[in-house]
């Protein structure tokens, strides 16, 4: 709790109670995105070929939600701070990248090896520009900075870090469901595997960078270079590739992100990022612990 909480004006404190800053985050980001889904959208897709029109228009949505981001978010909630520092960005985006492109090819030779995954060639021509921005960047910037940047942030400052993991990772799971292909099993490995993997990197950084480098390589690697499904969304690979075998190891239809390989791999890295966060002291209290503290020091102090 900050030191300046008692000289707030009432509608100040309104503002940054953390549930209240969580609703006003949520609105802000969902509003710009609708705003410029009904009025930009359609008129930078028509001019161009689709994967250039749709390119630019994920451009622009990323720009616009940096920008609403840098906006609002800094200045709301209990513990002011910017979550997309220009100091590091490069090097956690390559971190993080690096860690899911190994973290994925390492689940696909594992199921290679336990015969559920086969290269049968090279796969199909895809856009540079789909994978770089609308497939990749799009869903990686866009959802770490709703789901990390906002819903983690502010459940964490009102329950506390393992709150704020075990909520934010259940919505990110849920919001997967209608996915095509999902199932209820999908999802709770979603919520898992990637909640805990990426609530753990955000933990660990202070920062949505190395969070969406993750996600950007661990869709762009899965999807764009091994063929696998992502999320339920079959795409054209680098290579053509084929599953079989039985759904819990392979994942089906949905991919891999619902297999026991990506299960047990993913996780175990998510609570090993965890684990970091909680010896380097990125752990935080529950808003009332913490007030309670406050109190304390200020009564030891008096």
């Amino acid at each position: 709790m900050n030191d300046t909480t008692a000289t707030k004006p009432l509608w100040r404190k309104i503002i940054d109670f953390p549930l209240v800053a969580l609703v006003i985050g949520i609105f802000a980001i969902v509003f710009t995105l609708g705003l410029v889904g009904r009025f930009v959208v359609p008129f930078v897709t028509e001019p161009f070929a689709e994967d250039t029109g749709r390119a630019i228009s994920v451009v622009i949505a990323i720009i616009a939600v940096f920008v609403i981001y840098k906006l609002v978010l800094p200045r709301i909630g209990d513990d002011r701070q910017d979550d997309l520092p220009k100091a590091g960005a490069l090097g956690d985006l390559g971190r993080g990248t690096m860690l899911a492109a190994i973290l994925m090819t390492l689940m696909v030779a594992v199921a290679w090896i336990l015969g559920v995954y086969d290269i049968q060639g090279w796969g199909g021509s895809t856009s540079f520009l789909m994978i770089l921005f609308s497939a990749g960047f799009q869903a990686a910037f866009i959802e770490e900075v709703l789901f990390r940047g906002v819903i983690f942030r502010f459940l964490e400052q009102f329950g506390g870090s393992w709150f704020a993991l075990a909520i934010s990772s259940a919505l990110f799971g849920y919001a997967h469901i209608s996915n095509d292909n999902a199932t209820v099993f999908s999802s709770i490995a979603i919520a898992v595997e990637a909640g805990i993997l990426l609530g753990g990197a955000y933990m660990l950084t202070r920062s949505l960078w190395f969070a969406i480098g993750i996600h950007f390589g661990w869709n762009v690697v899965q999807g764009y270079i091994w063929d696998v499904p992502v999320s339920g969304n079959a795409v054209d690979g680098l290579v053509e590739s084929s599953v079989s075998g039985p759904e819990w190891l392979s994942g089906g239809a949905f991919g891999l992100e619902a297999s026991i390989i990506a299960l047990i791999a993913a996780t175990v890295t998510g609570v090993y990022l965890v684990w970091l966060a909680a010896q380097r002291g990125q752990v935080i209290r529950p808003w009332w612990t913490r007030r309670r503290l406050a109190k304390e020091r200020a009564a030891i102090a008096g």
